[in-house]
């Protein structure tokens, strides 16, 4: 069967040679790939080319990720229909141009499909939400130094498509140095003082950053701009908080902010978990089966970019289960502990306890 579209995959790169084969592997089928090199001092580029890239080089100092990206798309042609942006780190599942091609029209500007952010080692997804980086060849830029995302400028609405079957799944080198994550981020609040949204990622990266303080006042004066209103962001920031206040010791600010969190959101799981998590530190049995056992009624999962792995993985169930055992609920302790176990089933640690539980009826 003819493709209906001509499909553009575009990227920017940098000493990711290792990348290459697999990224080119699983982009096949595009009409083609085009990739702007921002300054690679490896074999990147000739091994691009070697895989059938159109590359371009440029100097990108100082870089930020939108000037780059706009800097690539400006290479695409024009008679392209829909471009594809990707890193080289990603995987796209097989099947993704006939996925596309399904679900775009000849109205559509935007398509949104499903990213695997983080995936276990056994290839199933940890941290996953719906992305958005596919779009028409015009009517569109990049903006924001870094955690950056598409602005429409066409005419009319955007007309977004969800792109079913299609799934990308993301395999970073964690070897790479992130520092220029903070200096852009301060430089995108410079530029654009009042965006929640890089407000949000500053205060975030003040928590990888286990800066606690600059953590709280960011979160802080994130959650009372005007445009701070998506439910679920607002609720991850509670929960930063409490993180920071969890790290400094003050353990009551951390669970003001953590219930802070339950109420801003109810749909979320995570919350209840780090509450339980605390409990667990406090040796408070009853909260950890308490939070847990919450946590476990919120039974649909979101697809927003601020869930966590923990939220949905064997933990909730591994709580409730030591929290059981703790007040003596052994029957109750197995059951949770053999649901623990079907999502985890080679922990040694959770098959430990289980035998443990068993042991003690």
């Amino acid at each position: 069967m003819s493709n209906k579209y001509k499909v553009c995959v575009y990227a920017i790169c940098k000493n990711e040679e290792k990348f290459v084969d697999r990224f080119m592997d699983h982009f096949s089928d595009a009409d083609v790939v085009i990739v702007v090199d921002t300054g690679s001092t490896d074999n990147t580029i000739n091994k691009l080319k070697e895989r059938g890239a159109i590359v371009y080089s440029m100097d990108a100092r100082p870089f930020r990720f939108d000037y780059s990206r706009n800097e690539c798309l400006k290479f695409i042609p024009d008679d392209i229909d829909i471009c594809v942006s990707a890193d080289l780190d990603d995987v796209i599942e097989s099947g993704w141009r006939k996925h596309l091609e399904n679900a775009w029209t000849k109205e559509t500007t935007r398509g949104l499909y499903l990213y695997n952010w983080k995936v276990n080692d056994d290839g199933s997804p940890a941290v996953q939400y719906t992305w958005d980086r596919i779009h028409a060849r015009h009517g569109y830029r990049w903006i924001y130094p870094t955690h950056e995302i598409l602005e429409y400028l066409g005419e009319g609405e955007q007309k977004q498509v969800y792109i079913k079957g299609m799934v990308v799944n993301h395999y970073p080198d964690k070897t790479k140095n992130r520092s220029l994550n903070l200096p852009l981020l301060k430089l995108a609040i410079e530029e654009n003082p009042n965006s929640s949204r890089n407000t949000y990622y500053l205060g975030r990266e003040y928590m990888f950053e286990r800066n606690w303080d600059d953590c709280i006042l960011t979160l802080k004066n994130y959650l009372s701009l005007p445009t701070s209103n998506y439910e679920e962001e607002r609720a991850s920031s509670m929960r930063f908080i409490a993180r920071a206040y969890c790290e400094k010791g003050e353990i009551l600010n951390a669970k003001k902010w953590y219930h802070k969190a339950i109420s801003e959101s109810i749909s979320l799981r995570e919350p209840y978990i780090e509450l339980s998590l605390l409990a667990y530190r406090e040796k408070d049995w009853l909260g950890v089966y308490y939070y847990a056992t919450e946590a476990l009624k919120i039974n649909k999962k979101t697809f927003n970019f601020a869930n966590d792995e923990n939220a949905w993985d064997y933990t909730p169930y591994d709580l409730a289960a030591l929290g059981c055992y703790n007040l003596n609920l052994m029957v109750e302790a197995i059951e949770f502990s053999e649901q623990a176990i079907k999502l985890s089933p080679n922990d040694k640690r959770l098959l430990n306890n289980h035998k443990f539980y068993l042991d003690s009826l």
